[in-house]
């Protein structure tokens, strides 16, 4: 078996639960500043992370909830500003300590990079929500842990598709085999499984139903010591918290 070289995160919903408190609240104060009557409720903004990316996001909205809304101008520019203004609340809700990283998620990275294993990120969402999250809840230079953080735009194709995790791989040199990827939800497993990778899930409020077909395993959270995960799929092999030594039998299998 090929030895474990590199652990990717994706980061909403996995490192931190960062959608129903972070990220929706962050867009509708962004409407409102831009005069918007537009309210995305904890239900709504359930069925909108069927599309990953906030733009992306944006325009479903209008495609499937909001289509009796016109613009005059340019549309695309619109929806480019409102995420940038969204962006901005989002990353001061980080800087306040609003949103928190999920339970072994610090103690995990930290075993991690002391055992020395690469890091890298692998995610929708934009590089200055990754570089606020990791600043603000990790570690003031942990961004500096992560040898890659493939955010955003830099491929064509959001999640489902595999691209982000292709693209994290080519730039670390490695392949899907010396590798493990953390994810979420359904888009996720998509598109960490579409790239070859071993998938750990961690669930939250809004993935609890997804279908993980092809999981290595799937849990409620990462879990601690005194604090432990509840096992939805898969073997845990007795443990009560993800640490490298399940990491690494996982990988394994």
């Amino acid at each position: 078996m090929t030895e474990l070289q590199a652990l990717l995160f994706d980061v909403d919903g996995t490192l931190a639960d960062t959608e129903r408190d972070g990220h929706r609240p962050a867009f509708n104060r962004a409407f409102a500043d831009a005069g918007l009557d537009w309210d995305w409720s904890p239900e709504l903004y359930g069925e909108l992370l069927a599309v990953t990316g906030g733009k992306e996001r944006i325009r479903y909205y209008l495609d499937k909830y909001n289509t009796g809304f016109r613009h005059d101008g340019d549309l695309d520019a619109l929806i480019a500003s409102l995420h940038k203004a969204k962006t901005a609340h989002y990353t001061r809700l980080l800087a306040e300590g609003a949103i928190p990283l999920r339970p072994g998620v610090k103690r995990l990275i930290t075993e991690a990079r002391a055992a020395g294993l690469r890091l890298a990120v692998a995610t929708t969402t934009t590089p200055e929500n990754v570089t606020a999250l990791l600043r603000h809840a990790l570690h003031p230079d942990a961004e500096s842990w992560f040898e890659v953080i493939a955010a955003g735009d830099v491929v064509p194709a959001k999640k489902p598709d595999p691209g982000i995790y292709l693209y994290a791989m080519e730039k670390m040199g490695l392949t899907p085999a010396q590798c493990i990827a953390f994810e979420d939800s359904r888009n996720g497993i998509l598109s960490s499984r579409g790239a070859g990778l071993a998938t750990i899930i961690a669930v939250n409020g809004y993935t609890r139903d997804d279908d993980f077909t092809g999981a290595a395993i799937v849990l409620d959270h990462w879990g601690e010591p005194g604090q432990p995960f509840s096992v939805l799929q898969g073997d845990a092999g007795g443990r009560d918290h993800l640490d490298l030594e399940l990491v690494r039998r996982l990988h394994s299998m």
